[in-house]
């Protein structure tokens, strides 16, 4: 089988990871995968921040369940989190991110890493200790949170896939 659709196929969201950190090339690799993805008349939009700063990510954590009204963390663990903003001033923004963050997930399958996607990231960056964040990283412009792809090491199996629903497919020929 073609190995893009391979992946597409055996790659699945990991809720558990080990602590071991990521080494700086892999995230590389998983962050460049997502600078290819598509973005509307090809602007290229969306930047990622990439946090493996253990207090920083922490942090992040500590805010994102606040959000989501927990205590747990909502990072599963995983010891990298690259988060995914687009400027607002485009119509496409949010689908310019998801394409990102739709590959970087696949590149990191394809790597031996396990990634999620983790939600949040917009009502993060409406605060104002995350809008600083950026002005201390020099990013300019006005910049929506899409989501949080976690890294890491899958700690356990790795879920199988629910079956496909039936239905879903229409051809018009």
């Amino acid at each position: 089988m073609n190995p893009v659709l391979n992946a597409i196929k055996e790659r699945r969201s990991i809720r558990n990871y080990k602590p071991d950190m990521v080494p700086k090339e892999l995230i590389e690799q998983v962050i460049e995968a997502g600078l290819y993805a598509t973005s509307g008349m090809g602007r290229q939009d969306v930047i990622t921040i990439a946090v493996t700063n253990r207090e920083v990510r922490d942090r992040l954590a500590a805010a994102n369940a606040s959000i989501m009204g927990s205590t747990k963390d909502p990072f599963y663990g995983a010891p990298v989190v690259l988060i995914v903003l687009a400027e607002k001033q485009y119509t496409t923004h949010v689908y310019d991110g998801s394409l990102v963050m739709g590959n970087m997930m696949l590149a990191a399958h394809t790597l031996g890493l396990g990634s999620c996607w983790i939600h949040r990231a917009k009502e993060e960056f409406e605060t104002e200790e995350y809008q600083k964040l950026l002005h201390e990283l020099g990013v300019q412009g006005d910049y929506e949170g899409i989501g949080h792809c976690i890294l890491g090491y899958v700690d356990g199996e790795v879920p199988n896939a629910a079956p496909r629903k039936e239905n879903r497919v229409f051809y018009v020929e």
